[in-house]
């Protein structure tokens, strides 16, 4: 969209009603203030308008466009439609998708003003985050995913006319299952290149059948001396690029049986669970800067006599519904709101920017009455993710303010222990515990392909690193396990290991199903 100047004191819109010429207006008028007084960086916008329906569709496929065809999604579909068709459930205004140009969803149903609050939020806020921070640059190919959706569903669709729609649906069901372990968390991998998909099938092909070659003509045939077994077992590993944390990444390189066209698919589901990876590490951060930017602009414009004291009432009704925060014991209390936390730690940002305590500069001394909150703002935005936020940004008046405390829950130990209350070293420690519960290496079960019995019957030998005791759901882990045996075609094992020790804590055997 192109930026049209608006003389102050001109209303944007009145009444609810709205046209396509209307959101040209707000959305300059929003550039305005988001480009030129707040500083930030955008992609270029594309905002299109849908209905509910569409909205709800769009909730069905986890908000991707161009996405393939899956039962489950037809499910989330008929689960969320009955919700929302008996008032039970709101949808939500926008959908925004870390792209570019950065594509915003807006519902026809909006009023004018609830369609300013989403732009300001989603198309400046959302899109300024995906652009800058460093998980989205240096995991997600913001150019190219659309382009790379459509090849998906094109895949997929031509999959199903070549192998029937249940061996495509058998092959999504698992590779979902495995979806949280299909990723890379740790080395700094580059953004793939997504449009280059369809020429790189042909090298992945190629390298394929070149580690299929090697890799089963390491089994042993007949009795080797322990140093030259060892050699071997060493060999093995190093071409299998052993223990892998991204499982599926491991079964579209190596599964022994199965065919190009399942590997691809994998391959599919493993770049978009890599998509969405950033955005489970800063929902927090980023949620809490598009409601920050919306706040901060749509006051602006308040201010500026473009907008309606009658609007202003709407957008802050939407605003407070948004940020609220239930007490701990309030029935609605569902732990920590991302929005309101998010947003809660950007405006003390501005606070202590702005006007510091002498606790806030014993704190923050590096920036601590700046004067210019949104350069600290636009750094933080760029280099942190919700966890390292925290740690670094939490102060002990935000904490006093929202009342935290840190209870631990100890499963051996019969009543609940208030581990910090609201002192110097309790404060530290709050911030830490707070902090953990962002960290994905402590969220997430760490889950590795540690060997692959090749010498015997082939299995697949799976490590999970116990965190703080914590073992898996006896059921859950057998599900999962059996879509992975259909993907390696034999026998899973899965052990739980207790770091410290090395112990066995607790086994879990699976065999593929029978035809597999």
């Amino acid at each position: 969209m192109n930026a049209v100047t608006h003389p102050p004191g001109r209303l944007l819109y009145e009444g609810a009603d709205w046209n396509f010429e209307t959101l040209r207006r707000i959305h300059d008028a929003c550039e305005e203030v988001a480009l030129g007084e707040m500083g930030l960086e955008i992609y270029p916008n594309r905002i299109e308008v849908i209905s509910s329906e569409q909205m709800l569709d769009a909730y069905a496929s986890t908000g991707l466009p161009l996405f393939y065809r899956h039962w489950s999604f037809g499910k989330h579909f008929a689960q969320h439609e009955a919700l929302y068709r008996r008032g039970l459930r709101g949808l939500a205004y926008e959908i925004v998708i870390n792209s570019d140009p950065c594509l915003s969803y807006v519902m026809e149903e909006n009023t004018a003003t609830m369609q300013a609050l989403v732009i300001a939020h989603a198309a400046f806020g959302h899109n300024h985050f995906f652009r800058n921070n460093r998980q989205f640059k240096d995991w997600t190919d913001a150019r190219g995913i659309l382009d790379y959706l459509e090849f998906a569903r094109n895949f997929v669709a031509k999959c199903e006319e070549r192998h029937g729609e249940a061996a495509v649906e058998r092959l999504l069901d698992s590779a979902h299952a495995l979806m949280t372990h299909g990723v890379h968390r740790q080395q700094a991998r580059r953004a793939p290149d997504l449009k280059r998909e369809q020429e790189r099938e042909r090298e992945r092909l190629q390298h394929a059948e070149q580690i299929y070659d090697v890799l089963w003509s390491t089994l042993p045939t007949k009795d080797v001396a322990p140093a030259e077994l060892h050699a071997d077992q060493a060999k093995r590993k190093a071409l299998l690029q052993l223990p892998q944390e991204n499982i599926l990444y491991f079964l579209e390189k190596s599964a022994p049986r199965l065919e190009p066209w399942q590997r691809e698919i994998l391959r599919i589901v493993r770049q978009i669970a890599q998509y969405f990876h950033p955005q489970r590490q800063t929902k927090m951060m980023n949620e809490g800067c598009a409601t920050y930017t919306h706040h901060r602009i749509l006051n602006r414009l308040h201010e500026q006599g473009r907008i309606s004291d009658g609007a202003m009432l709407e957008i802050l009704h939407s605003h407070s519904s948004v940020i609220l925060q239930p007490e701990f014991d309030d029935p609605r209390y569902g732990g920590l709101n991302p929005y309101a936390l998010g947003f809660a730690m950007m405006e003390d940002i501005e606070r202590i920017c702005r006007t510091p305590t002498a606790e806030d500069r014993t704190w923050f001394p590096d920036w601590a009455g700046c004067g210019d909150q949104m350069a600290v703002l636009r750094e933080a935005w760029a280099e942190y993710r919700d966890e390292s936020f925290i740690l670094q940004f939490l102060s002990p008046h935000l904490m006093r303010k929202l009342r935290l405390f840190h209870v631990s829950d100890d499963a051996e130990q019969p009543v609940l222990h208030v581990e910090a209350i609201h002192d110097e070293a309790g404060y530290r420690r709050l911030r830490s515990a707070l902090a953990r519960q962002y960290d994905p290496s402590w969220t997430d079960a760490d889950i590795q392909v540690a060997d692959v019995d090749l010498g015997g019957d082939r299995r697949l030998i799976l490590e999970h690193r116990v965190n703080a005791g914590r073992l898996l759901e006896e059921g859950e882990a057998r599900q999962v396990l059996r879509h992975l045996a259909a993907l390696w075609s034999y026998d899973v094992l899965l052990q739980e290991v207790d770091p410290a020790s090395g112990a066995v804590l607790k086994q879990h055997a699976v065999s593929p199903p029978r035809g597999a």
